[in-house]
């Protein structure tokens, strides 16, 4: 008889919406238990479970890995800067295009000279010096050189310019200034303070790579 009363009840509950209510009724009290504390007891299972490590409520001593943190995050709170340290200045590769049969075009070159923040008439100068040619800028701030010359002669003299003009040489530092006084050029570090003279532009013999003579 219980059983059938039982089974007589659930197909009441069915009918008459009262097994709906029932399941409401329980889903609702889960819901209350999962948000007596709106978005805080989330957050606080997370944190809590991140930040379990074998010997807390211990009296052991810190582990290698505990005091390691530490340090790190001692350094960080104490020296923000040295968070900064580690991008890296990441330059485009020169593109480089032939105008004609003797003039060649490079195309990002106002781009580089703004990664390497130096003033466009120095880094032009240098780079001809090294070229061995002439060139201007033209309508679209394109550096238009005489002769014919690769990407990879560009490239090798940009690694220069930024060897001799732009990295610090006692931090190796990106962040640097080139000013100018008194006719000679300075280089300044904004990270260490630093400063010294660099030395002035002057022809180069080795990037006259692939331009010919056509006679005297």
């Amino acid at each position: 008889m219980e059983g059938h009363c039982d089974q007589g009840r659930r197909q009441k509950f069915f009918s008459g919406g009262v097994e709906t209510n029932i399941l409401n009724e329980e889903i609702g009290d889960v819901a209350d238990d999962l948000n007596d504390h709106p978005g805080e007891d989330d957050v606080g299972e997370v944190v809590v479970q991140q930040q379990h490590y074998p010997w807390e409520g211990s009296d052991r001593d810190y582990i290698y890995e505990e005091l390691l943190g530490q340090v790190f995050n001692i350094l960080r709170e104490n020296n923000p800067e040295l968070a900064a340290d580690r991008r890296r200045t990441v330059m485009r590769p020169p593109q480089v295009l032939r105008e004609g049969t003797k003039k060649t075009v490079f195309v990002n070159f106002m781009d580089l000279c703004r990664t390497m923040h130096r003033q466009p008439d120095h880094v032009m100068a240098f780079l001809l010096a090294e070229l061995g040619t002439s060139g201007s800028l033209d309508g679209q701030q394109r550096l238009v050189v005489k002769g014919r010359f690769a990407p990879k002669n560009f490239e090798w003299i940009l690694r220069r310019y930024i060897s001799d003009y732009v990295i610090c040489p006692g931090c190796k530092s990106p962040d640097t200034i080139l000013m100018k006084e008194n006719r000679l050029f300075f280089l300044r570090c904004e990270k260490c303070g630093s400063g010294r003279s660099v030395a002035p532009i002057k022809a180069g013999f080795v990037a006259r790579v692939g331009r010919r003579n056509t006679g005297t």
